[in-house]
């Protein structure tokens, strides 16, 4: 048996366009297309994360040339934030769609972000530095 020259991707395979940082938001666009409620898309992070994303920054996905933002979420329904996506990394989706627009939650965990939760409250105020 011969071994064929050309392979077929999965159709529900998304590679990103771009990835940005804009007004505190990283943005992930993929390509223009319809991305119907409760289908599975595997999308690949495949643009480096700029260095000016800061790691609290809310990730989210734009389609083609739209404007429209939809949150990518945890499997936790919370919001990812840019310390938790990877470049050159899949991301399995899942769409959910509601009246108003929608959003891409990622199937199984992503990635650690930091715990920034305080060691311990004391009821003074957090002492800032000049």
């Amino acid at each position: 048996m011969a071994c064929s020259n050309t392979c077929r991707l999965c159709p529900m395979l998304v590679i990103s366009q771009a990835v940005t940082f804009d007004a505190g938001t990283l943005v992930i666009n993929i390509p223009a297309g319809s991305y119907q409620n409760g289908c599975k898309y595997c999308i690949v992070v495949a643009q480096a994360i700029p260095e000016a994303a800061t790691i609290t920054a809310p990730v989210v996905i734009t389609i083609g040339d739209g404007t429209e933002q939809y949150p990518v979420t945890g499997c936790n329904c919370a919001q990812l934030i840019a310390c938790q996506i990877r470049t050159r990394t899949r991301y399995a989706m899942r769409v959910a769609t509601t009246a108003t627009g929608g959003t891409f939650k990622i199937l199984g965990r992503a990635s650690c972000g930091p715990n920034n939760a305080l060691t311990a409250i004391d009821g003074t105020a957090l002492a800032t530095t000049a």
